[in-house]
């Protein structure tokens, strides 16, 4: 299955930068929770940018959209030289 058709620029972007504030920002919440709040707001926010229609295949693409950020973040900081995993 090819999950690249499911991947939504505008919606990963939005995630990532939220990730990215939750991260930095939030200490309350630990960092296991960030994959989790992501997808959810992928979610959220591909049904708001597709005119609220709630099909399968719009919420695929919001959760995988969200998680797909998290991936992203997390090969950007390998390729920095950042190996620490922290939690």
């Amino acid at each position: 299955m090819d999950f690249t058709q499911y991947e939504i620029p505008i919606v990963m972007g939005i995630c990532a930068v939220v990730g990215y504030l939750v991260k930095h920002s939030i200490s309350v919440i630990p960092n296991k929770y960030i994959p989790a709040i992501v997808a959810v707001l992928g979610i959220i926010v591909n049904v708001w940018v597709n005119g609220f229609t709630f099909t399968p295949e719009i919420l695929l693409a919001g959760a995988v959209s969200g998680l797909a950020s998290t991936g992203l973040h997390q090969l950007i900081t390998r390729l920095m030289g950042d190996d620490t995993v922290t939690e």
